[in-house]
């Protein structure tokens, strides 16, 4: 298949499917972390249409609830958020069989719709706590596997991964790349989605 990864610079999920043998690319206005002659350096809407498959990963800055106070408060300007969700529309209604789309919970949950699976990275081998939304259509939902679960320790009575500081929250101190650091995909949800759609 020609599969396009929308919103990636980091390669993991187009190289999960690479590696099963498809004709995979991704694409970003900010280039690869790590040079790649299949990554499409502009924007992504241009190229959306006559794909096999587009797994798409809008940035989450304007679109998650844990970002959305600085907009509802008068912080931020609100045609920010209205901007993402024209990219999270054009995903997906791109001209694709089978597309995905990921983003943590938040406004395209009640602006579009609602997702289709809600999944954690710790029920793909992750030690790993980060809920997140998946949209699809001509896709089925990402299949458990049981033996994959991670399990977490507990602190206080109250489950923590890896991830999560004792309070649950991320560990990740303040930085310049925190967003990205945190939006990268988690391996093992690559791999299980190359596994259940490539």
């Amino acid at each position: 298949m020609r599969v396009l990864i929308a919103c990636e610079t980091s390669g993991v999920v187009r190289e999960a499917f690479r590696k099963k043998g498809h004709d995979a690319w991704s694409c970003d206005i900010l280039p690869a972390d790590e040079y790649s002659p299949f990554h499409y350096l502009g924007d992504v809407v241009p190229i959306l249409d006559g794909w096999d498959m587009i797994i798409g990963f809008p940035p989450c800055t304007y679109l998650c609830g844990s970002g959305m106070h600085w907009t509802t408060r008068g912080l931020r300007d609100p045609q920010l958020t209205e901007d993402a969700l024209d990219l999270v529309q054009a995903i997906l209604n791109a001209d694709a069989p089978r597309i995905a789309l990921e983003n943590p919970i938040g406004i395209i949950s009640s602006r579009i719709r609602k997702p289709d699976q809600i999944i954690q990275p710790y029920d793909y081998g992750e030690d790993s706590s980060k809920r997140t939304c998946l949209w699809l259509k001509g896709l089925p939902p990402l299949p458990l596997d049981p033996s994959k679960f991670v399990e977490p320790r507990i602190v206080d009575g109250k489950k923590r991964w890896g991830n999560q500081t004792d309070s649950g929250q991320n560990r990740l101190g303040p930085s310049e790349d925190r967003w990205k650091l945190r939006s990268k995909t988690y391996q093992g949800i690559a791999n299980a989605m190359a596994d259940a759609w490539g």
